[in-house]
Parts: C-alpha cells; structure tokens; sequence
C-alpha cells in the first residue's frame, strides 16, 4: 500500500510556454509548485482556499485557483501564469492601464486580477457593472475597485 502523504508523482506540462517535468509530491499545491519549483513567484497566496484570487492562474486558458488545485491535476496541461501574460519588451497594455490609471496599491491581489483578465473576452461595450461582475472573484483589500475598473475600461479602449 502507497501511503497518500509521501506518493510520488512525476507530470509533465508546459508553463508560460515552456515544457517542465518534475516529480512533484502527490498532494503538493500548484501555488506552491509555481512558487517554490520553478520559481514563479508572481502568482500570490493570499486566502489559501480559493476565495481571494491572488493566486489565479489560467489552466488550458480558463482561470483557476492554483491554491487549491493540486499539481498533479495539471499533469498534461498549458498552465500561464502572470508572468506569462507578460511580454519579453515590457507591459502588456492592461499592466500598463493599471500603472496609469493606478489600479493597484499594494500588487498583491493584481496578478490575479491580471490573469483573470487576459482569459476575458471583453463585449463590445461593456459597462463598469460588467467589469465588476467579471472580476467578482478576485478581491483587493486597499483599493474601492474604481480605479481597477477604469484601468479595464482604458485597456480595453473604452474610457
């Protein structure tokens, strides 16, 4: 009998474009994986139980809470995380429109937030209230969202 706590797994996937196989523990979170392993550190642990959205990383292109997402379920996977949806020449224009439009305090909670949107398919018009909605599941705790909200709207050329 394999005891669950020491199993071994080896995975394979490829993360923000580029091929990794390691062999992870069995129950080792994929926040942690990102973090420690491969020294990712710009997806954030925050609330540990998938309520805050600092951790958020896109699986297969839809966003997921790498906190509570073992590594081993991404096993055969493309994972991207912030540092990912950057580009090699600087910021890509929604970073930009958080620098400009002050979008972000502190930065702990904006990778999430950034993650979440490079998966969004923004609506022809989309109003403050839909912003809101699409970013329901991520929470800052230094800003009122305005300005978050106005760096969508001006990065998506809607301002």
């Amino acid at each position: 009998m394999t005891d669950t706590l020491t199993a071994v797994r080896e995975i394979s996937l490829t993360v923000n474009g580029r091929e990794v196989r390691r062999a992870v523990p069995a129950r080792r979170l994929l926040v942690d994986f990102l973090r420690d392993d491969l020294m990712l550190t710009g997806t954030h642990a925050g609330c540990e139980h998938g309520i805050c959205g600092a951790c958020t990383i896109l699986i297969d292109g839809e966003p997921a809470r790498s906190c509570i997402t073992l590594a081993v379920q991404a096993d055969g996977c493309e994972v991207t995380t912030v540092e990912g949806v950057t580009p090699d020449d600087g910021l890509s224009p929604m970073q930009r429109a958080f620098k400009d439009c002050h979008g972000l305090q502190c930065g702990f909670c904006t990778p999430g937030f950034l993650v979440t949107l490079a998966a969004a398919e923004p609506d022809d018009h989309p109003t403050d209230a839909d912003i809101r909605e699409l970013l329901g599941g991520n929470l800052c705790r230094c800003t009122g969202y305005q300005h978050i909200v106005d760096s969508v709207r001006q990065a998506w050329g809607r301002s």
